[in-house]
C-alpha cells in the first residue's frame, strides 16, 4: 500500500496535544529524547572521569572521545538495539559505543540503569508561576479601590474590591510558589550505588577502597546517602504533589473569571477574529479560562500514579515504576507548564466593565445598607426598634418587586418617600456610597503586594519577559 503523505509526516500516528498544540518550546525540549538522552550521555562522563581521576585505567582519549560524542546521537539505531535488547538504557550504552570505539569499554562502567533515569534533572516551572503572580499583582494594584460585590456560596454578600478579590488568587499561587521552590530545594541526585545501592560494584572496581567509592560522584553536591536500586518513588510523590496544589490554585481562578464572564463583571482576552461559537456567533465564550480548568483536573489526577507507584515497590525495586513515570512525570511538567502559560495571557488582558459592576452593587446594595440606615436613624433621634420594623416591612416590599415582578429593587425609593425616614433622608447618598462598605479592602492590597508578593519575586525578576502570545 502507497504511504500517504500524512503517513509520512507523521499526521497518521496519535500525538500528545501536551507537545503538538500547548507546551512552549522549551518545556517540549526538556522533555524531548534528545534532551533526556544527550543528559544520559553527559551522566556516564561525569562517571568516567570521576572514574579516572580516582585511579581507573581510563585514557584522556577516552574521555575526549566521549565528550566529542554527547549530541551525535543515532536515534535510529538507538529504537533498533532497543527492539532487540528490550532495554533502552543497554540499547544507549551500545548506541554511544558505537561513535566511541576507543571508550566503548567504560562506559557506564559499574553503573546501573537508575544512574540515568533516575540522575536526570527535572527543570521546574518557578519562572512562568512567578511571571504570573507578577501580572496579577499589577492588576490586583490597578483595581484595589474598585468596589465589587463580593459572593458567599456564589449568593450575594459584602462588597469587596476587584482587586482584593484577585489577591485571593494571588496567595494561593505564592503558596504554590514556595512549595515549588522547597521541593526544588529537597531535591537530590540518587547518586553512584549500583544495583541495589550498596555500592558493591564500585567497591570491587576499586579493590575495597571506600574512600574512593565514597569520591565517584564528585561534583554531585546532593545525593540521598540510601537508596535501593533507585531513589525512593516518594520524591515523585512529594514533586507531583506540588504541581497538582498549583493545577488545583489555576483551576479555582479560571472558575472565578468564567463565573465573572457569565456575569459580564470582567472577561478574558478575546481576539479580533475569534470565534466564540459556530452556531451562535455572539458569543464570548471565556475558552482560554476553560482550557486551563480542563488541564488542571488532568494535573490534579496525574498525582495518584506516583501515589500507588511508590506503594508497591517491592524492597528495593520493582520494574512496574518506569512505564509510568515516563507518562505521569512528563505530563505532570508540560501540563503545569501549558496551564501556566495560558493563565499568563489571561492575565495579561483581562477586561474590567466597572458599569456593570456598579450597576450589579445597586440592585444589592440597598438591602445591605439597611444597618447603616438604622443606626443613622437613632443618631438622629428614632427608636432601634421602630427603625427596625419599618425597614423589615420596605425590603419585603421591595423583594417582591425584584422576585416576583422582575423589576429593579426599589428598596431606597421607598425609604425616600416615607415621611418617618425624613430626618435622614439627605444622608441616603452617603450611606449608600460603596467606597464605604469594602473595609481596608485598598490597604489589604497595598500591605500583601508589598511586604508579600513583591519581594517573593525579586528572584525572578530577570526573566519577567513580555507578553505571551498562544499559538492556539
Amino acid at each position: 500500500m502507497a504511504t500517504s503523505g500524512a503517513e509520512e509526516d507523521g499526521l497518521a500516528r496519535y500525538r500528545s496535544p501536551l507537545v503538538s498544540r500547548y507546551a512552549s518550546p522549551e518545556m517540549g525540549f526538556n522533555f524531548s529524547e534528545r534532551k533526556k538522552f544527550g543528559t544520559w550521555r553527559r551522566l556516564w562522563l561525569y562517571l568516567a572521569q570521576a572514574e579516572k581521576s580516582l585511579g581507573l585505567p581510563i585514557t584522556d582519549e577516552q574521555i575526549q572521545e566521549m565528550e566529542a560524542n554527547l549530541d551525535n546521537i543515532d536515534f535510529k539505531m538507538a529504537a533498533e538495539e532497543e527492539k532487540k535488547l528490550r532495554h533502552d538504557v543497554m540499547a544507549h550504552v551500545h548506541t554511544f559505543a558505537h561513535c566511541c570505539p576507543k571508550a566503548a569499554a567504560i562506559i557506564h562502567l559499574g553503573a546501573t540503569s537508575c544512574y540515568v533515569g533516575d540522575n536526570t534533572v527535572m527543570k521546574y516551572i518557578l519562572f512562568p508561576l512567578a511571571r504570573v503572580i507578577s501580572r496579577l499583582a499589577d492588576f490586583a494594584e490597578k483595581y484595589a479601590d474598585l468596589p465589587t460585590l463580593g459572593f458567599t456560596h456564589y449568593q450575594p454578600a459584602q462588597l469587596t474590591t476587584v482587586g482584593k478579590r484577585c489577591c485571593l488568587w494571588i496567595q494561593d499561587l505564592c503558596m504554590d510558589l514556595r512549595n515549588l521552590e522547597r521541593a526544588r530545594d529537597d531535591l537530590r541526585f540518587r547518586g553512584v550505588k549500583g544495583t541495589t545501592g550498596t555500592q558493591a560494584s564500585f567497591l570491587q572496581l576499586f579493590e575495597g577502597d571506600h574512600s574512593k567509592v565514597s569520591q565517584t560522584a564528585q561534583g554531585i553536591d546532593l545525593a540521598y546517602m540510601v537508596t535501593g536500586q533507585t531513589y525512593s518513588r516518594k520524591v515523585d510523590i512529594e514533586v507531583l504533589s506540588v504541581l497538582a496544589s498549583l493545577g488545583a490554585s489555576i483551576h479555582k481562578i479560571c472558575t472565578d473569571i468564567r463565573l465573572l464572564a457569565n456575569l459580564k463583571e470582567i472577561e478574558e482576552p478575546f481576539e479580533k477574529d475569534q470565534i466564540g461559537s459556530s452556531a451562535m456567533p455572539y458569543k464570548r465564550n471565556p475558552m482560554r479560562s476553560e482550557r486551563c480548568c480542563s488541564l488542571a483536573r488532568h494535573l490534579m489526577t496525574l498525582v495518584l500514579d506516583p501515589l500507588q507507584t511508590a506503594s508497591v515497590q517491592w524492597f528495593e525495586r520493582t520494574l512496574d515504576d518506569s512505564a509510568n513515570r515516563r507518562v505521569c512525570l512528563a505530563e505532570a511538567f508540560l501540563t503545569a507548564d501549558i496551564i501556566l502559560s495560558t493563565l499568563q495571557n489571561i492575565s495579561e488582558g483581562l477586561v474590567v466593565y466597572p458599569k456593570v459592576i456598579a450597576r450589579r452593587i445597586r440592585q444589592e446594595l440597598p438591602f445591605m445598607a439597611t444597618e447603616n440606615i438604622i443606626m443613622a436613624m437613632v443618631k438622629a433621634g428614632g427608636n432601634r426598634q421602630d427603625c427596625h420594623e419599618k425597614i423589615r416591612v420596605l425590603s419585603q416590599q421591595a423583594a417582591a418587586v425584584v422576585k416576583q415582578e422582575g423589576g429593579d429593587n426599589d428598596f431606597i425609593d421607598r425609604v425616600r418617600a416615607d415621611s418617618y425616614f425624613s430626618p435622614i433622608h439627605k444622608q441616603l447618598e452617603s450611606l449608600l456610597d460603596p467606597s464605604s462598605f469594602i473595609g481596608r479592602a485598598p490597604q489589604q492590597v497595598a500591605k500583601f503586594l508589598k511586604e508579600e508578593v513583591r519581594p517573593a519575586l525579586i528572584p525572578y525578576q530577570s526573566k519577567m519577559g513580555g507578553k505571551i502570545e498562544l499559538a492556539l
